[in-house]
């Protein structure tokens, strides 16, 4: 994956629609490279006024390949020209720091903040992180709580579950699912904000 540097100009992106067998993403393009991946209804999701679709658009459709390829264990990363020119330069860093973040392997929102310089910027981190344009290829649901927890995720926790348990990453028993988490089944307020989050 090749990230292209900050341009101040903003264009028109070209897009598809595939479904996955996480629900449908909408893919977006730029003259430089890919600009989104987002799951149907994930929070955060672009205001497309303006964007053309074009379902045979090389790249979008070499992406919708790669992510299928990727969701079926075929593969396991994607060789993409990403561009990531639409967010702050703080949002950026944060998502570069993501793509050093290796299939199998996790890191917390305090770690990617001493990763950056900025280890008191948890929230900022978070919120960066939640904001990311390409789910699943920059590699957002990597990012779980200090204590093994998993934490929110703009594409839903049962798709971030699922990502992590196709990248092989061993879940404590709190994550493996809803019924898991408490004899009874009873969440605590902290797991009900977790999951609204």
């Amino acid at each position: 994956m090749i990230p292209v540097p900050f341009r101040a100009r903003r264009v028109a992106l070209r897009t598809c629609h595939i479904d996955t067998p996480l629900g449908g993403v909408l893919l977006a393009a730029s003259a430089d490279g890919l600009a989104g991946l987002w799951f149907d209804a994930q929070r955060h999701h672009p205001d497309t006024t303006g964007w053309e679709p074009d379902p045979s658009h090389a790249l979008l459709q070499d992406a919708a390949g790669q992510l299928q390829d990727y969701l079926a264990g075929r593969r396991t990363g994607f060789e993409l020209p990403l561009d990531l020119s639409r967010g702050t330069p703080f949002q950026q860093a944060v998502w570069h720091a993501l793509l050093a973040i290796p299939r199998g392997g996790t890191h917390s929102y305090g770690g990617l903040g001493l990763a950056l310089g900025r280890p008191a910027a948890m929230r900022a981190v978070g919120a960066a992180v939640g904001r990311n344009p390409l789910s699943v290829i920059v590699p957002c649901h990597r990012v779980i709580g200090a204590d093994g927890s998993l934490t929110g995720y703009a594409g839903g926790l049962e798709r971030k579950r699922a990502l992590l348990t196709l990248e092989g990453v061993a879940l404590p028993p709190a994550d493996r699912g809803p019924a898991a988490r408490r004899v009874g089944n009873t969440p605590t307020a902290r797991e009900r904000t977790r999951e609204v989050a």
